[in-house]
């Protein structure tokens, strides 16, 4: 049995019009899903309370955000991260913020049951202990993992979204019990410039943060082999008692924010790999939430995807043409007609040397691992 988990009020977390990280997002995703008749009627969280959003952030921190989500402008917001261009405030912020957060929960407590839980939303992996970061006000990732933990479990999290799931490495940077394994491209490029293979853990935790930082215009067969090399692996060796996932779709490449050249191809073997992997590791115990994701033709067909995924369903060949009308009317311009991307045409000039460079990076981190 697949737990989905929904509220209307993820919506409510919303940067305004001109913002990337768009509710319209979640507002075709679950059109699209309604559509092709396979939405499934969703557990409704309730907010994460104020003690847990303490668990994995700084109370000064959380009181910025309270005053900003109420219309008061403290002068030193920029130093926590809030009323910048990436996370500007806006009123009750901090009420959305924890509806996600609590959605996240949610999800990772049914997979701690024994099965697949899938958040539709969440994925704010950059917010830190004090600062909001990169779109993300509060760590709902983090939130749901420090429960875990407070259980008694050990909790491996897999970040495949295209930039570094740098808040959930650094809250989690000394604690052995939680693995963080993240595919990105590299942060010599791309915010937020960390994700390093020397980032490994500190103290206890040595070895337990793992990144694979890969090359700008990196293709499915690149991706797929390095997450086939260090994924697999990790998992086995850690041995969690449960997975997280945040499965951005903003390594797609269609995203205008990042240079990775995923198709859905890649995606649709990272999900269902990683569900075998939860099979095989974690006695099939796993939640997804979901994250980055940028265009609004790929986004929604990447996280529609991984719903039709882990529930089973079967895949369209093409998307429905009532749900193309309305939303090409809305958006203004043309959107895919098929689930699945047609085989790309890249035109990559430098392909083997940036294969080449992604194997040596899977190399040298394996050679620190021993």
């Amino acid at each position: 049995m697949v737990e989905v988990v929904y509220a209307p009020e993820y919506r409510g977390y919303d940067f305004g019009p001109e913002h990337p990280f768009s509710p319209l997002r979640l507002e075709m995703l679950v059109d699209l899903l309604k559509t092709l008749g396979v939405w499934q009627a969703p557990l409704v969280p309730r907010p994460a309370r104020r003690e847990e959003i303490l668990s994995v952030h700084a109370e000064r921190f959380v009181r910025r955000v309270e005053a900003a989500s109420q219309g008061e402008h403290p002068p030193d917001l920029a130093e926590f991260g809030l009323g910048t261009a990436d996370t500007p405030v806006f009123t009750g912020m901090d009420e959305a913020a924890r509806w996600i957060a609590g959605g996240t929960r949610m999800a990772l407590e049914r997979a701690a049951q024994g099965g697949v839980a899938l958040q539709l939303g969440g994925g704010l992996h950059h917010a830190r202990y004090d600062r909001a970061s990169g779109f993300c006000v509060y760590n709902d990732l983090a939130v749901a993992i420090r429960w875990a933990l407070d259980q008694g479990m050990r909790v491996a999290y897999v970040d495949v979204d295209v930039h570094h799931g740098d808040g959930v490495q650094w809250i989690f940077y000394e604690e052995p019990r939680v693995l963080t394994i993240s595919l990105h491209e590299s942060g010599r490029y791309l915010f937020p410039g960390t994700g390093h293979i020397h980032e490994l853990g500190r103290g206890p935790a040595h070895g337990t943060k793992l990144n694979l930082p890969l090359e700008p215009f990196t293709e499915d067969e690149s991706w797929i082999a390095a997450f086939e090399a260090l994924v697999p692996r990790a998992l086995k060796d850690f041995a969690p008692d449960l997975i997280l996932v945040q499965a951005g779709a903003d390594a797609h490449f269609q995203d205008p924010l990042a240079d990775l050249l995923l198709t859905t191809r890649a995606y649709r073997h990272a999900f269902s790999r990683l569900l075998e992997l939860a099979g095989a590791h974690a006695g099939g115990r796993i939640a997804f939430t979901l994250g980055g994701g940028y265009d609004l033709d790929a986004t929604p067909r990447v996280w529609a995807l991984l719903y039709l995924t882990l529930l089973e369903k079967p895949l369209p060949e093409r998307l429905p043409e009532a749900w193309r009308a309305r939303w090409e009317a809305r958006l203004g311009r043309a959107l895919s007609p098929t689930l699945m991307d047609a085989p790309p045409r890249f035109d990559v000039p430098r392909r083997a040397a940036i294969e080449a460079q992604n194997a040596r990076t899977v190399e040298r981190l394996l050679e620190w691992l021993g």
